[in-house]
């Protein structure tokens, strides 16, 4: 006999199965967060205040002010993966290495009297340090920190970079007034270039050659990494510094030239293998460092005198920020 509480098992059955289907419509998954993509930074060394400037690219808001721990912060190279900031302090001779996503000081390496530049490997594997005090490059393993070995170069070497496919180095020597090229795989000198005053900076360019700033003289020259020599140079005015590309339009790429003597960057153009000035644009007080965003539309400068960064829009050539920093900034980069 059935009471009229009792339910046969098919009907308890499709009461469960009602039960699920409202259920699942009334709560549907969570599906878990998307990781947030991280904010473009700007960072800069600040010499005489011993730190990091970081600072949003969109807001230009200072996020953070880094101590490096050690003396005369100098240059910056950033990973890749924008997760570790390599910074040279001239008079502690060593290298500080940031986690760029706790703003903190994780290791701090000796790497010889007066590192002077710093610049990652193509393959992201190893950091050379230029020691402007010892006449020599320490070569740091990324993931350890450790020093895996040293490479002898001129007097007084002051900047460093990579060929586009990784198999040379070049090394700017102020004392000697020359460039050297390492073969990276045997990390031997395979040449020696002369090229002027009081060599500093050294970059590689969009079109594959490696360009660089008598910083003691007027002059910029172009190495030519197919022939190993000087392809092409420009007299622009006193002190040249360092060098980014950027865009004009579609007028482009062209060097955006530093000039210290005269607080200016240059436009260079580079059509048909030859430089040409194409204008100048005021700057702050005796700029330096100087960095392009990932499109080619702004350059970032800072001024070591005035202690500021200041944006420049390179279609109008106007600057549309001003950001003060820490004292005496010398060296700028951006992530991606």
């Amino acid at each position: 006999m059935t009471t009229p509480w009792s339910v046969r098992p098919i009907e308890c059955l499709s009461l469960l199965v009602v039960a699920l289907w409202v259920s699942s419509c009334a709560s549907p998954p969570v599906q878990p967060a998307a990781a947030p993509e991280p904010s473009t930074r700007i960072y800069v060394a600040n010499e005489s205040s011993n730190n990091v400037t970081v600072i949003d690219a969109t807001t230009l808001a200072v996020v953070a002010t880094i101590d490096a721990r050690n003396y005369s912060t100098h240059d910056l190279s950033l990973t890749r993966d924008g997760r570790r900031l390599f910074v040279t302090n001239l008079a502690s001779g060593r290298v500080s290495v940031i986690d760029t996503q706790s703003l903190e000081v994780i290791a701090s390496i000796f790497t010889g009297f007066r590192s002077h530049v710093v610049t990652l490997t193509n393959d992201n594997r190893h950091a050379w340090v230029a020691n402007i005090g010892e006449d020599m490059i320490s070569i740091v393993d990324v993931e350890t920190f450790r020093i895996l070995g040293t490479i002898p170069t001129g007097k007084g070497p002051t900047g460093l970079t990579f060929s586009r496919d990784g198999r040379f180095a070049y090394v700017s020597n102020q004392g000697d007034r020359t460039v050297q090229v390492i073969d990276t795989g045997s990390h031997t000198v395979i040449k020696t270039i002369p090229v002027g005053s009081n060599p500093h900076f050294l970059v590689l360019g969009p079109d594959g050659r490696i360009w660089g700033c008598n910083t003691g003289g007027n002059d910029i020259y172009v190495i030519d990494p197919e022939s190993q020599s000087i392809a092409a140079s420009l007299v622009l005015g006193p002190a040249p510094q360092q060098i980014a590309f950027a865009y004009k339009g579609i007028a482009g790429p062209n060097a955006y030239v530093t000039l210290a003597g005269t607080n200016e960057v240059v436009v260079v153009g580079m059509e048909g293998g030859k430089l040409h000035v194409r204008e100048k644009i005021p700057a702050g007080d005796r700029p330096n460092g100087i960095w392009s965003n990932a499109q080619g539309t702004r350059v970032f400068v800072v001024n070591e005198v005035s202690n500021d960064l200041r944006v420049i829009d390179t279609g109008t050539s106007q600057t549309i920020a001003k950001v003060e920093v820490g004292r005496k900034p010398i060296r700028v980069v951006v992530s991606r």
